[in-house]
C-alpha cells in the first residue's frame, strides 16, 4: 500500500524535520498543525496547514484543530470498502495514509508534584489520541507512528517499497493502544488524586510468558515483565543457559538476589536460598570461599536451591559445584542422624545469578548440566520504591524495606567489642531476609569473612525459631566441621567456645525475657534485636544477669 499523504502533528519534535525531509523526497504530501507546521516550513519543506484541508481555522488556542470529518474521514476510510470510498468521493475527503503524532507531555508535566491543576489539564491531549486511535483502528490501510524511535524503520520501508508493510502497521497500531492506555491511566490517577483525593493504581506489565505451572503442578502461571524497571533483578536478568525459569525459580531467585544486594559490594558474597529463606549466606576472600561457606550453612537444604552472588563467577566457583575432583555430598536423615552420601554429577542447584561469568566457567557449567539456569544480572540504575502483594479481593502496596538499622545502641552492662559490629551487620542482613519470626546466628570464620551458622525461620514464636532451629542447626554445622577438619579435642568444649563468639539476631523485639534466658542456656553472649517492647527492661535485666551484651537497632524486619 503506497503512502501518498501524511499528517504530522507532534509535541516532541525529536527527529521530525529529518522525517519530513525524507517523506518530501519520497513524493508524499505533508499536512501539519500549529507549531509542527511552522517548524517544518521554517526548514524549507513544503507543508499544507490543517486548516487548508478542513476549511476551518484552528481555534481556542489550538484546542480544536484536527477534530473534523475531513480529517477523521481520511483516516478511517477503508480502502477496500465501496461504501467508504463512495463517501470519500462524494465529500471530497482527502485520504491520509500516514499519521505521525505524539501527545501533549502530560506525563512529564505531572512528574512535578507541585504542578497546578490548571497546567495539568491544559496538557491533556484530545485531538492527538483521537487521531492515533482512529489510525490504529484502521491499521489495515493506515500507518501510525507515535514514537520517534520508529521513524527510521518507517522511512526505510517507504524508501524500499513506497509504503509500510501490514506487519509493521499492526505492530505500530498495538503500540498506539499501549501508549493511550498508559496516557489515560496517568490522567485518571492524577485527576482522581487532585479532584477526588482518591488513590488509584494502574499496573502496566507486558510480555506475558506462560510458565510450565505455578507454585504447584495443578496451578497455571504467567510471568509478566515491568519494562520500566531499572533495578537489578531476576526478572530482567539475561539467561545465558538452562531450561525455562519456573514460578518458584523466579520467587527464589528474587529472594537470593535481594539478600546479596544488602551486603557490601566490595567483598565476594553468596546466598543460598531454599523456599525464599537464606539457608546459607556468607562472605569470603574470594567467591569460591564465600560459596563453600554459604553452602555449609545448611548443606542438606542447599541441594536444589538457588544461588546469587555479587561477584564474577569463576572456575573455582564452578568446580565447587560440578568439578570432578571435588567430593560432592548430599545429606539425609537415617535413624535420627544426619548421614552424608557421595553423589555423582556434582551438587544440584536450580539457578545461579551473578553480575558476570568467566567464559570458561559458563562453558564448564553448560557441559555439566543442561538444566541449570545461568542468569547474568544487570546493574541497578534506580531502585524500585515499592513492593506489591496480591490478596484475595485486593492489593497491598508498601515502601521497600531498604533500611538495615536505625541505630546500634548497646543497652547492657556488657559491651559489644568493635570486632563484633560488622558481624552484627552481616547477621542482621541475613535475618532481614529470613521469614518471620526469624532468628539467625552468624560468626566470623576468618578475619573479615562472615557466615550464617544457624537460621530459624517462619515460626509462630521466636523462642522456637532459636531453640529448636537456629541453635541446633548451628551445632550440627559445627559438628560436621569438627569432624571433617579433624580439629581434635572435645567437641562440646569447642562448640561452646564457638557459640560464645557468634551474634544472634532477631527480626523483631522480645515481648518477654524468655528468648534471652534460653539463649543464655546455650551460651550465647551477643544479641541484636530491634527493641521497642513494653518489657525491654526485662530482657536487659536478664542479659545483665547472665553477662550478655545486647544492642537495639530500632528497626524491625518482619518478612511474611
Amino acid at each position: 500500500m503506497k503512502i501518498k499523504r501524511a499528517l504530522l502533528s507532534v509535541s516532541d519534535k525529536t527527529g521530525i524535520i529529518e522525517l519530513a525531509k525524507e517523506l518530501e523526497q519520497a513524493g508524499i504530501e505533508l499536512i501539519s498543525t500549529g507549531g509542527t507546521a511552522k517548524s517544518i516550513r521554517d526548514a524549507g519543506i513544503a507543508v499544507k496547514d490543517i486548516s487548508d484541508v478542513t476549511g476551518f481555522p484552528e481555534i481556542m488556542d489550538g484546542r480544536v484543530k484536527t477534530l473534523h470529518p475531513l480529517v477523521h474521514g481520511g483516516i478511517l476510510a477503508r480502502r477496500d470498502n465501496s461504501g467508504d470510498q463512495q463517501s470519500v468521493a462524494d465529500l471530497n475527503i482527502p485520504l491520509i495514509d500516514l499519521i505521525v503524532v505524539n501527545l501533549y507531555p502530560f506525563l512529564e508535566v505531572t512528574k512535578d508534584p507541585s504542578v497546578s491543576l490548571e497546567v495539568a489539564v491544559e496538557n491533556i491531549d484530545i485531538g492527538g489520541p483521537t487521531m492515533i486511535r482512529a489510525a490504529a483502528k484502521n491499521f489495515e490501510h493506515v500507518a501510525v507512528v507515535t514514537d520517534p524511535a520508529d521513524y527510521e524503520v518507517v522511512v526505510k520501508q517507504i524508501k524500499a517499497d513506497g509504503g509500510v508493510s501490514r506487519e509493521l502497521r499492526g505492530q505500530l497500531a498495538v503500540k498506539v493502544f499501549q501508549h493511550t492506555a498508559r496516557y489515560d491511566a496517568a490522567v485518571d490517577t492524577f485527576l482522581a488524586s487532585r479532584i477526588l483525593s482518591e488513590k488509584r493504581l494502574h499496573m502496566d506489565y507486558v510480555q506475558g510468558t506462560e510458565l510450565r505451572y505455578g507454585e504447584n503442578a495443578h496451578q497455571s502461571a504467567v510471568f509478566f515483565r515491568d519494562t520500566g524497571s531499572q533495578e537489578s533483578s531476576a526478572a530482567n536478568a539475561e539467561v545465558l543457559h538452562g531450561k525455562a525459569m519456573s514460578y518458584n525459580n523466579y520467587v527464589d531467585a528474587t529472594a537470593a538476589l535481594e539478600a546479596v544486594k544488602d551486603l557490601p559490594a566490595d567483598r565476594p558474597a553468596v546466598s543460598v536460598i531454599k523456599h525464599t529463606n537464606p539457608c546459607g549466606l556468607a562472605t569470603g576472600d574470594n567467591i569460591a570461599e564465600a560459596l563453600e561457606r554459604a553452602w555449609q550453612g545448611d548443606p542438606m537444604s542447599a541441594f536444589g536451591g538457588v544461588l546469587a552472588t555479587n561477584w564474577k563467577v569463576d572456575m573455582d566457583f564452578a568446580n565447587f559445584l560440578k568439578g570432578d575432583s571435588v567430593k560432592h555430598v548430599s545429606y539425609s536423615i537415617v535413624d535420627g542422624e544426619t548421614v552424608g552420601q557421595e553423589v555423582p554429577g556434582g551438587k544440584f542447584v536450580e539457578v545461579i545469578l551473578a553480575p558476570d561469568y568467566s567464559d570458561e566457567a559458563v562453558e564448564f557449567l553448560k557441559s555439566k548440566s543442561k538444566m541449570i539456569r545461568l542468569l547474568k544480572t544487570q546493574p541497578t540504575v534506580q531502585q524500585e520504591p515499592s513492593t506489591f502483594r496480591a490478596i484475595t479481593g485486593g492489593l497491598l502496596i508498601q515502601d521497600r524495606d531498604l533500611l538495615l538499622t536505625e541505630k546500634f545502641e548497646v543497652v547492657t552492662e556488657k559491651q559489644f567489642p568493635d570486632m563484633f559490629r560488622k558481624l552484627a551487620e552481616f547477621t542482621t542482613v541475613a535475618c532481614k531476609h529470613t521469614k518471620s519470626n526469624g532468628i539467625v546466628l552468624g560468626r566470623e570464620y576468618a578475619p573479615g569473612s562472615f557466615q550464617v551458622m544457624g537460621m530459624g525461620a517462619g515460626q509462630p514464636n521466636r523462642v522456637d525459631s532459636m531453640r529448636k532451629l537456629s541453635i541446633p542447626r548451628a551445632k550440627e554445622n559445627l559438628l560436621r566441621e569438627f569432624q571433617d577438619t579433624n580439629i581434635g579435642g572435645d567437641f562440646e568444649s569447642w562448640w561452646q567456645a564457638q557459640i560464645e563468639q557468634m551474634v544472634l539476631v532477631s527480626d523483631g523485639f522480645f515481648p518477654f525475657d524468655d528468648t534471652v534466658r534460653e539463649a543464655a542456656r546455650f551460651g550465647i553472649k551477643y544479641i541484636v534485636q530491634p527493641g521497642g517492647s513494653m518489657r525491654d527492661d526485662d530482657s536487659i535485666k536478664a542479659c545483665n544477669e547472665f553477662g550478655m551484651a545486647m544492642a537495639m537497632v530500632g528497626c524491625r524486619h518482619f518478612n511474611h
